[in-house]
């Protein structure tokens, strides 16, 4: 599923399953979203699984419809269905998926006055014209594997979920320029791609690692202050109140073991797994 965040207050999974009661199942058909975004926040690539049960002597619908049928009973522009797969009755789209990706998108050499206008809500212009690259990526692999993420929760969060995470990438690299830049100011924006990978992540743990990353590429903070911030497991302390703003933030994809996007392939098989998790390993809640 690909998603521009709708507006405050409408849901996505809503939407779905508005579009769903179109496709006249048995059961009314419920969503279950891998993944969960805070408002603001879009998506390139989210999936969820969905039980359809139709009328006696009905075939099932092949994935191909199923497709275009909740595309064209989708009441917001800013949602589609990309692809559709058969799966296994005990597969979850939450509890299955081995790793999360998340983008955030920032512009150097502009500002938000003479920003496009079309990736004002894509990006966050920072309004400086250099960054210390090397530094930011000397602090993201601070960040890498396993470690308590405390320090970078929401601060006024219940402390329910397990803190403990592992962050399978945190990369920093240049990005191609967008085709909204203006032909004047092409020569000056640079874009650059923040990244991270984990199986999950904690409630404004992306947000507050970017804006870490950042802060120290603007040379407000040093890649040693941003390990002695993760290991203070602390989220009142030092940096960890910086929070970067929702619009530049994408989850890009969502990862399954064994699943193949190549064409004509429409099952997703797996060993069988039961749709329980153990504690630590649920995904929970909006990531943002």
């Amino acid at each position: 599923m690909a998603i521009k965040r709708p507006k405050q207050g409408i849901g996505v999974q809503n939407l779905l399953e508005k579009a769903a009661e179109r496709l006249k199942s048995v059961t009314p058909v419920k969503f279950n979203i891998s993944s969960r975004t805070d408002t603001g926040v879009h998506a390139l690539g989210n999936s969820a699984h969905l039980d359809i049960q139709r009328l006696t002597g009905r075939p099932p619908f092949s994935p191909d419809i199923l497709t275009l049928a909740l595309n064209r009973h989708l009441e917001h522009p800013d949602i589609r269905v990309i692809r559709a797969f058969r799966a296994p009755d005990d597969f979850h789209a939450r509890f299955e998926a081995t790793s999360r990706t998340y983008l955030y998108r920032v512009a150097t050499g502009c500002s938000l006055d003479t920003f496009s206008v079309f990736e004002r809500n894509l990006c966050w212009a920072l309004g400086t014209d250099h960054l210390d690259v090397a530094a930011m990526q000397e602090a993201a692999q601070h960040l890498q594997g396993t470690h308590n993420f405390q320090a970078f929760r929401s601060a006024s969060e219940d402390n329910w979920q397990n803190p403990v995470k592992t962050l399978l990438r945190a990369s920093v690299v240049p990005a191609p320029a967008s085709p909204f830049t203006h032909p004047q100011e092409k020569r000056k924006v640079q874009f650059w791609d923040i990244e991270f990978e984990s199986k999950s992540f904690l409630y404004k743990q992306v947000r507050r690692m970017t804006a870490c990353l950042v802060a120290v590429g603007l040379g407000t903070l040093t890649p040693s202050q941003v390990k002695e911030k993760l290991e203070s497991q602390d989220p009142r302390s030092g940096p960890g109140l910086l929070v970067a703003p929702a619009q530049g933030l994408f989850l890009k994809s969502v990862h399954y073991e064994g699943l193949d996007w190549g064409p004509g392939k429409d099952w997703y098989n797996r060993p069988s797994v039961s749709r329980g998790c153990s504690p630590g390993d649920v995904p929970e809640g909006p990531v943002l």
